[in-house]
């Protein structure tokens, strides 16, 4: 899962600053931005604390009948521990208007490959397919309706910043595909600041060092763009459109010329093989939990202060998660005290509701889902019962592994394997199509004295209640502090939120 948070960023496009919310494409000003795009190659230094430990590159090529983008990143970093080699491609090809037509989004860990690729149909649906190199199941196909055409989050810098003089304060809505949660939404992106940066148009090569540097500095106007949700990603775009500088989880991109972004890396590879991990390697140990690992025992109590973020934009209280101020208490429930059945004649609110339905990548009315989850709870007719009996399924069926591409359902019912995503969209797709709301919650699991990333399902049994198919427990117990619910977009949005997080243990209490 690190991998993956890792990578979003570049996977999603460079231009990953932005999110979601309202309004129509306007398409004179992306014809007036496109008449402005010119070819072009950009290279980055990928830094962890004081490190280089990557390097990524942006191209734009013109085409006789459209545009396109092509986006990449490398980077040595340690997951558990040990040092792994992250890639990541994204090739976008736009039609001359930058409406998006294709879209391929190839992942690769060291240790797993995993490919999205799709194109649109029509300006109403967009086909996409996702696979696991070297399986051998044909990948699945899964079809998104759109009101209209989209952009790719790459292309969205562009059209701010050419599509007419950009200022501080000016606000722009736009509808993008999200490649993260294959979903379309609008999305809010505003201008917050204007500066000047300086960069540096060609390197030399110092004698004494033996290291390139930057020379022939150039002054660029620029403008930071943030979204509309403030998840914590901000990034400072040139007069080209082109992105500049940009933070994320711990690690930064900052433009250079490619002897600097690249041949210094590759001087420091040959030196000192894969980099050690640095101080923020605390940041990947916050944010990757290993999927074999297994909470020690269950915690019946526990409470926290949740420090360094605003707590506002986290899902901090509700059910037997209980927030005051800074401070949040977690109490596991009692399984025992769970209702055996819904309360006749009581309806659900609009949110458990909604919690039935299938979604991009939880597709719970597919006849694969719908005929295992027959087959484990056809008969049962009390939610909590067929609930459990979906959780142990999934924890004992599916071999606990990292992974790093996109959880699909379908996929992992295939496969059987997965990290804590997996086994999280698993459950909801089994969960929903018996007829029970699930939905996604994520957050951290303190295990042996830490806190790391994970995810895991909550179902509602007359409340939310958090469950765990990733450690085999139901309920969940206390180890568990949920920071956001919903899908891959929430997770992709509280992996950024983690960069600044800081959590300090009150007091806890397990299970004797």
């Amino acid at each position: 899962m690190a991998a993956l948070g890792i990578v979003v960023l570049w996977a999603a496009g460079v231009g990953a600053l932005i999110r979601r919310t309202y309004f129509q494409p306007d398409v004179a000003r992306l014809a007036e931005a496109a008449l402005r795009v010119t070819p072009s190659a950009l290279f980055y230094t990928v830094t962890q604390g004081d490190r280089q430990v990557g390097f990524a590159s942006s191209t734009i090529d013109t085409l006789t009948r459209g545009i396109a983008f092509t986006d990449y990143l490398v980077a040595d970093v340690r997951i558990d521990g040990a040092p792994r080699r992250i890639q990541a491609r994204t090739t976008v090809e736009t039609s001359r208007t930058l409406r998006l037509r294709t879209f391929d989004i190839s992942i690769d860990s060291g240790t797993t490959s995993h490919r999205v690729g799709g194109r649109v149909e029509g300006d109403s649906v967009i086909v996409y397919a996702t696979a696991l190199q070297g399986d051998s199941t044909p990948a699945d196909s899964q079809r998104v309706r759109i009101a209209g055409p989209v952009l790719m989050p790459s292309v969205v810098p562009l059209v701010v910043v050419l599509g007419e003089d950009p200022r501080a304060g000016a606000s722009f809505v736009l509808p993008v595909f999200d490649p993260r949660a294959l979903v379309a939404r609008d999305a809010r992106i505003g201008i917050s600041a204007e500066t000047t940066f300086v960069v540096n148009d060609s390197a030399v090569l110092d004698r004494r060092t033996q290291r390139w540097r930057g020379v022939t500095p150039d002054t660029l106007k620029a403008w930071r763009l943030t979204s509309s949700d403030e998840v914590g990603i901000s990034g400072w775009v040139g007069p080209q459109g082109r992105l500049l500088s940009m933070s994320w989880l711990g690690f930064r991109l900052a433009l250079h010329p490619y002897e600097v972004a690249y041949e210094n890396w590759r001087m420091d590879q040959a030196a000192d093989g894969v980099p050690s991990a640095g101080p923020a390697s605390a940041i990947l140990e916050m944010t990757a939990l290993a999927a074999n690992a297994r909470a020690p025992g269950t915690m019946d109590r526990l409470q926290v202060r949740v420090l360094g973020v605003d707590t506002r934009k986290f899902a901090l209280d509700g059910g037997d998660q209980v927030q005051r101020g800074d401070t949040v208490t977690i109490t596991r429930a009692v399984r025992d005290s769970l209702p055996s059945r819904f309360f006749t004649g009581v309806p659900r609110p609009a949110d458990a509701e909604q919690a039935l339905d299938p979604e991009p990548l939880v597709e719970s009315r597919s006849r694969d889902i719908r005929e295992m989850a027959a087959r484990l709870v056809g008969g049962i007719h009390d939610p909590r019962v067929a609930a459990e009996r979906i959780n142990q399924w999934v924890y004992d069926s599916l071999r606990a592994r990292p992974t790093d591409g996109v959880p699909d359902a379908r996929y992992v019912l295939r496969t059987r394997s997965g990290d804590a995503n997996e086994h999280t969209q698993l459950y909801l797709a089994l969960a929903r199509a018996a007829g029970i709301p699930a939905r996604a919650a994520s957050g951290l699991a303190y295990v042996n004295g830490k806190f790391y990333y994970h995810a895991w399902p909550e179902v509602y049994l007359g409340r939310w209640v958090p469950v765990d198919p990733t450690f085999g427990q139901f309920p969940a117990d206390a180890a568990h502090l949920r920071l956001v619910t919903g899908g891959l977009l929430r997770q992709a949005e509280l992996a950024a939120l983690l960069g600044g997080l800081r959590v300090e243990v009150i007091s806890s209490r397990r299970h004797p």
